[in-house]
């Protein structure tokens, strides 16, 4: 089996050197191809206004000038050669991806461009209170074995899998749980204001440690009370109700000028 390794922290990330270690647990034949910067919430950016440039650091180890769109793109389209990979995976992300986190999150945009082109694709993420205390052993712990029951029972080829860990050691993971995608109650994401040394502003986006109160059966809920989150996720996006509401609605009712 041909495993593609990608991310959206850079190709220095611990998380990748995690991830590549799940993956040859499964297979002798990875390929790491990443960012050669961190492009966290960089979503399914596509560089089109420049020219993405490629870094070689072994035999199957790229960098990529680019968004984690990019180096996946790079990866099947021109790195990996006439055998495209028979896998992807993205992380593991240094924080959790869950509920409204998965519109923008770099990780998850790597495993749905490796499922846009055809491969199974998996997006895994270490959820973690602060930066610096990521628990490494619980992704490395769990991470093959997972996979390795999800390619057993498969997944729709319009379906990628998100995969969170929760933030605790191995032997305190309370078990696995397949949910589905949770909102939260409360907005984390605020813009802090600084001043430079010459008085001008800038603003740094952050989250709030707050945490929601989420419904059983989300992934929130489940990353708080210590599972494993795995949800399956797709990039049908339409409102079917809302959809067949308006389509009622506003049938005949906006005619043409004359």
């Amino acid at each position: 089996m041909r495993i593609l390794v990608s991310n959206d922290d850079g190709i220095h990330a611990r998380g990748l050197e995690v991830l590549e270690g799940i993956a040859r647990e499964l297979s002798d034949d990875v390929w790491v191809v990443a960012p050669q910067e961190e492009q966290s919430g960089a979503a399914r950016a596509l560089t089109l206004s420049h020219p993405i440039r490629v870094r070689r650091y072994g035999e199957q180890r790229f960098a990529v000038s680019g968004t984690p769109t990019d180096a996946v793109m790079m990866a099947v389209t021109k790195l990996l050669g006439d055998k495209k990979p028979d896998l992807v995976l993205s992380g593991v992300n240094n924080g959790q991806n869950l509920a409204e986190d998965v519109t923008f999150s770099g990780t998850i945009a790597a495993a749905l461009q490796g499922m846009t082109l055809g491969v199974p694709s998996i997006a895994l993420s270490l959820s973690r209170f602060s930066r610096d205390s990521a628990i490494w052993e619980t992704p490395s712990a769990f991470g093959a074995e997972i996979i390795r029951k999800l390619l057993a029972a498969g997944w729709p080829k319009d379906v990628v899998i998100n995969v969170n860990f929760p933030d605790c050691k191995p032997e305190n993971v309370k078990g696995v749980e397949v949910t589905r995608q949770g909102h939260r109650d409360a907005f984390q994401l605020y813009s802090e204001e600084r001043e430079d040394l010459r008085g001008g502003s800038y603003y740094w986006f952050g989250f709030t440690g707050n945490l929601s109160n989420p419904p059983q059966g989300t992934d929130l809920r489940a990353i708080y009370d210590g599972r494993i989150s795995i949800t399956p996720l797709h990039l049908a996006l339409t409102h079917e109700a809302t959809r067949n509401s308006l389509g009622v609605a506003l049938d005949d009712e906006i005619l043409p000028p004359k």
